[in-house]
């Protein structure tokens, strides 16, 4: 008997031990179809990302199409297309020098749309200007007296915002008449050169300046070398030179209004009410009031030149933060030995 039970145990063992064996084929075919729901998967989801990826690059092409288009038919900016009687403004707003707020290019481009368009009855240049570059101011002044000589039935007013000093006043004198507010500062008619000596500072921190050239003026005004008193002498030479140009321009551009005094042209600045009564200005009003009463066409156009669209946006994505921080110092360097009329 207890073998009985023992062989029947053992059969048991076996037969429960036989069933519990895993069946290959069937793990087999599971893990086949993970593997091809996962890869399918992956297929419908690239699939969508490059759907997305295409309707963005479409989109973003036909936008800028759109945009060309729009700018070719004159959505943008067609107020200068419009050939009915107006005044054309042209703002001089900021410093003035190449790739500044104020260049020659621009404003001579400016200049040239208000005098083709058939419209334009008169011209405002609406000046807001410290200053700046005397060759740009000077290029400006001349292109002003040469369009006024071509178009002699247009008039060019200037008129003063806040300021309008040195390199601004260069270009005004070129206007037909100049208009300011009571608190305008007017002025400025002078010449500048600036710079700073680091001559000191190196011998304190033990530096010394090992400077090399080939011609003897070469060095002039290095700021890292004593005063050279030939050096001075020849660079105060060039400023009074600019400074008789300049002289000459307010001269031209005023005539007899002009009340001059040893002040003058001293490089000192006044208020717009003051400016009237020295002969620097003709009168006070605003750009809609020379526009209403002087011009008498109250329709402003403005003809300042703007960056085109695609320029606009090269200079947005192409400036970096290093390229931008690398042209401040570079200019800051450049600018200590400028000539500006300031």
């Amino acid at each position: 008997m207890t073998e009985q039970n023992q062989y029947t145990a053992g059969t048991n063992t076996e037969s429960i031990g036989s069933g519990s064996k895993p069946n290959p084929s069937a793990d087999d075919g599971a893990w086949q179809r993970n593997v091809i729901e996962k890869l399918a998967t992956a297929a419908l989801s690239e699939q969508k990302t490059a759907r997305r990826w295409g309707t963005f690059f479409k989109s973003l092409t036909f936008g800028y199409l759109l945009i060309l288009l729009l700018m070719l038919f004159g959505v943008f900016g067609g107020d200068k297309k419009s050939f009915e009687a107006h005044t054309a403004l042209i703002e001089i707003n900021g410093v003035i020098q190449a790739g500044g707020d104020v260049t020659a290019d621009a404003v001579i481009s400016s200049l040239k749309d208000a005098y083709d368009n058939k419209g334009t009855k008169g011209i405002i240049l609406r000046v807001n200007s410290p200053g700046g570059s005397p060759v740009q101011a000077g290029i400006i002044n001349d292109e002003i007296r040469r369009q006024k000589k071509l178009h002699p039935a247009i008039p060019v007013y200037a008129v003063v915002e806040d300021i309008c000093a040195s390199g601004g006043y260069y270009i005004a004198a070129a206007a037909d008449k100049i208009y300011v507010d009571k608190a305008s500062i007017v002025g400025s008619i002078g010449v500048l050169m600036d710079g700073y000596g680091f001559t000191e500072a190196m011998k304190k921190v033990g530096v010394e300046r090992r400077l090399m050239t080939a011609g003897e003026n070469k060095a002039m005004l290095d700021p890292f070398s004593p005063v050279n008193p030939h050096h001075q002498e020849l660079a105060q030479a060039m400023l009074n030179e600019i400074h008789e140009q300049f002289k000459t321009v307010v001269r031209q551009g005023r005539g007899a209004r002009l009340k001059e005094t040893p002040e003058t042209f001293s490089g000192l600045f006044w208020s717009g009410e003051q400016s009237i009564k020295l002969g620097l200005a003709d009168g006070m009003g605003s750009a809609e009031y020379v526009a209403r009463e002087v011009i008498k066409q109250e329709d402003i156009v403005d003809f300042t030149y703007q960056d085109d669209f695609a320029s606009r946006i090269a200079k947005r994505i192409g400036a970096s933060a290093s390229a931008a921080i690398g042209e401040v110092l570079s200019k800051q360097l450049v600018d200590s030995g400028q000539i500006r009329l300031r």
